[in-house]
């Protein structure tokens, strides 16, 4: 039976998402936000190989962008036609788009690699979509994830100014985003091993020590530079659990890896 006609849950989804997208602002806005693709890709790409890659979500397609010359083919999925719609007019040459939940994605064949870049802390059902994906690599393929951190310094230090109580707080912030949790690092790898993968590599990318506005405007007036902006993805490297984002790239456990 189509889940979708069981799943009212899922239907509601749809809905939400398409709602989203249309209150969306534009990560092409964000200085600090295209900093973080790109400071993504410059670490997935170390382990990725040619081949067919599926990308969960697309937003605007400034991912898409950076992930298309990485890759011989590129499946996008993302439930927002709005969003498909702005990514299609990159006119990326080897992409492919379906509007669908990730749910009820069928992959018409299986990837060498599947990016899931700031798609978990959003998913109504995590186990869910992750067993799509498992389902969905190939056997030598790998899961590319990236999540903000809830150990940033940056929450760490509004929980010291008393804007937060927990680091694990959903701040209004995180709310605007869709955000429905949000990970750390051992978190992040508990998810991953209960579906079924094994970490290849994992850590934090860009020492985040203010608020995302404020690291906007440190970049655009210039007090932020590309020899402080390298310092601070350095730095990351030496204390991933401070850092904006955390990732892992997994593979799926072997039947030996599993026993």
């Amino acid at each position: 039976m189509n889940k979708m006609t069981v799943n009212p849950l899922l239907d509601k989804e749809k809905g939400l998402l398409e709602a989203y997208a249309a209150n969306y602002i534009t990560s092409d806005d964000s200085s600090q936000q295209r900093l973080m693709r790109e400071l993504e890709i410059r670490v997935f790409k170390q382990f990725m190989k040619r081949g067919k890659a599926l990308e969960l979500g697309c937003e605007i397609g400034y991912m898409s962008e950076l992930l298309s010359p990485l890759v011989d083919t590129l499946d996008i999925v993302d439930a927002s036609q709005e969003f498909l719609d702005r990514t299609k007019s990159r006119n990326l040459p080897n992409a492919n788009y379906f509007c669908s939940l990730f749910e009820h994605y069928e992959a018409p064949h299986q990837y060498d690699a599947v990016i899931a870049s700031h798609v978990l802390e959003h998913l109504l059902d995590v186990q869910e979509v992750l067993k799509m994906v498992h389902k969905s690599l190939s056997k030598d393929g790998l899961l590319f994830v990236a999540v903000p951190n809830a150990r940033a310094l940056s929450r760490q230090l509004a929980r010291h100014m008393g804007l937060l109580d927990s680091l694990y707080e959903l701040t209004p912030n995180d709310l605007r985003g869709g955000h429905r949790r949000v990970y750390d690092r051992v978190t992040l790898n508990r998810e991953l091993e209960t579906a079924g993968f094994e970490i290849v590599a994992q850590g934090g990318i860009f020492f985040k020590y203010l608020a995302d506005f404020q690291m906007d405007k440190m970049i655009d007036s210039g007090i932020l530079g590309e020899p402080q902006l390298e310092g601070l993805f350095s730095l990351g490297n030496e204390y991933p659990d401070m850092c904006a984002d955390v990732y892992a790239v997994v593979r799926k456990k072997t039947t030996a890896d599993a026993e």
